[in-house]
């Protein structure tokens, strides 16, 4: 078997990395999965504190910032090819919502919440942590 075939093969019979599904690991996603669904389908801000310490956050004005920053950089780059931002304002104008100019500003996404949840996660992540922690020492109350 020359080296090409080998390594084919070896790549074939590559299994995926075992999935590690510890408790914290669950409820830390579940937390995530929870906080992008408050700011970006209900258009809430994500709030907890720790004890003695002060409060954290990520807003939806955050949110929005986070995605106008996209929308303008892959405008820039010329990434958006129709007039999105104005189908968006006209939309808008007109009491309706348009989803496909959204998603040409933004950008595509497998996303349960397309690509502003992906955004939200972003924001988040970093206060997942945080956040189970505050979970835990209210459950202590």
């Amino acid at each position: 078997m020359n080296a090409t075939a080998l390594a084919q093969s070896e790549f074939d019979n590559h299994l995926p990395p075992p999935v590690s599904e510890t408790p914290r690991e669950l409820a830390r996603a579940e937390w995530l999965y929870n906080a992008t669904e408050q700011l970006v389908r209900f258009g809430q801000d994500v709030k907890f504190q720790r004890r003695l310490r002060r409060p954290q956050a990520v807003t939806v004005a955050q949110l929005a910032l986070a995605a106008d920053e996209l929308a303008n950089s892959r405008q820039a780059s010329c990434e958006v090819g129709t007039p999105a931002l104005g189908w968006m304002l006209i939309a808008n104008n007109c009491g309706r919502a348009d989803k496909d100019a959204a998603a040409e500003l933004l950008g595509r996404s497998d996303h349960p919440f397309g690509k502003l949840g992906e955004i939200a996660e972003a924001l988040l992540r970093p206060l997942a942590d945080d956040a189970l922690a505050a979970q835990a020492e209210d459950d202590e109350l």
